[in-house]
């Protein structure tokens, strides 16, 4: 498997283990949802700042976009969290998720 094939399951994969769709991305690379689509498909290939942006966006360093076997990062609440209690932080992430959710479905 060439590179770009690395790069584009790579992509992939690990926005899914991160719970984000391809709009959710997007929104958080400030770019629109059909480029991280034509991205997953091979038609386009991102710039070398759009994928530091992606990497940003997905809590990872760039390069693990490149790895030939890479370990899927387990997503968790930021570290600055865990001094909180257990049912705080669900509680929390809760709240997060729902307003980021509403906040997406307005785009």
């Amino acid at each position: 498997m060439g590179l770009k094939q690395i790069f584009i399951a790579n992509l992939r994969k690990i926005r899914r283990a991160a719970g984000l769709s391809q709009m959710q991305l997007a929104f958080h690379c400030n770019t629109a949802p059909s480029y991280i689509g034509e991205i997953e498909i091979g038609r386009r290939f991102p710039s070398i700042e759009m994928i530091e942006k992606i990497a940003v966006a997905l809590q990872i360093q760039p390069q693990l976009l490149f790895a030939d076997q890479p370990r899927v990062p387990r997503y968790q609440m930021a570290r600055e969290f865990s001094f909180l209690p257990e049912t705080l932080k669900k509680d929390l992430l809760k709240k997060v998720t729902s307003a980021t959710q509403k906040v997406l479905q307005k785009y």
